[in-house]
């Protein structure tokens, strides 16, 4: 079976001539399907840039990107923002909720841009209010919920389309360690309790470990791959 993540010889170079950086160097990478993966590695090592394009925010400039065995290298823009939707979630480490805009309001967006009905939308965004330990909540605005809250309802907008795929780029860099720990074990539950594939950059080992694979980059390229202890290769 194809992994649901299959990166082949993929490169990266922002400008062009001796203002060339190359970011990615010929990056080989696979995930599959019900994974949980951290990504590792020091400021300009790749972990974004390769991050940016797992979620089709952004192209290769040379290598090929399979997601569930379909090359989708060549996708337009439009096809990118389709899949995009369907598919994959993100979580990032500012929350980016809208301030005068409830909790329940903030989680039905996603929904409203793919065009379903109030109802729809509504009964989505408690469903995964609750998923995430926030039901009660729905009615209150960011400046009525902590930190943790807020990041909280950052990832119960992201998974209200039942996405394939979350991408969380540093999802505790704004909070404290407690509520840094409270986070990580909600994503683990996700992925342990609802099959959604999670990838995760972070430079804190202490968040890394919740995860049950760990990818290092350095220089544009993976310079390690490692299974959790006690941890067995999903598919094995």
């Amino acid at each position: 079976m194809s992994p649901l993540i299959g990166l082949t010889a993929i490169t990266k170079t922002y400008g062009s001539g001796t203002a060339a950086f190359r970011a990615l160097r010929g990056v080989d990478l696979a995930v599959d399907e019900g994974e949980f993966v951290a990504v590792m590695g020091p400021s300009g090592s790749g972990k974004s840039t390769v991050m940016n394009l797992i979620g089709l925010l952004d192209t290769p400039t040379s290598g090929r990107y399979d997601f569930r065995g379909v090359d989708v290298t060549g996708l337009t823009r439009d096809q990118r923002a389709l899949l995009r939707r369907r598919h994959i979630g993100f979580v990032f480490q500012g929350f980016h909720l809208l301030a005068r805009t409830s909790a329940q309001e903030n989680v039905e967006l996603p929904l409203l841009y793919r065009g379903e009905g109030a109802k729809a939308r509504h009964e989505h965004a408690r469903r995964a209010l609750a998923q995430v330990g926030l039901e009660g909540w729905e009615h209150h605005t960011p400046a009525e919920l902590s930190g943790g809250q807020q990041q909280r309802v950052a990832i119960a907008r992201a998974i209200v389309t039942e996405p394939t795929l979350l991408l969380a780029d540093e999802p505790t860099g704004n909070l404290d360690s407690e509520r840094g720990r409270e986070i990580m074990g909600l994503l683990a539950a996700l992925n342990r309790e609802h099959g959604i594939t999670v990838l995760m950059v972070t430079h804190e080992p202490e968040m890394a470990a919740y995860a049950r694979r760990t990818v290092r980059f350095k220089d544009g390229l993976i310079a390690g791959d490692e299974l959790a202890a006690g941890t067995a290769a999903v598919g094995a």
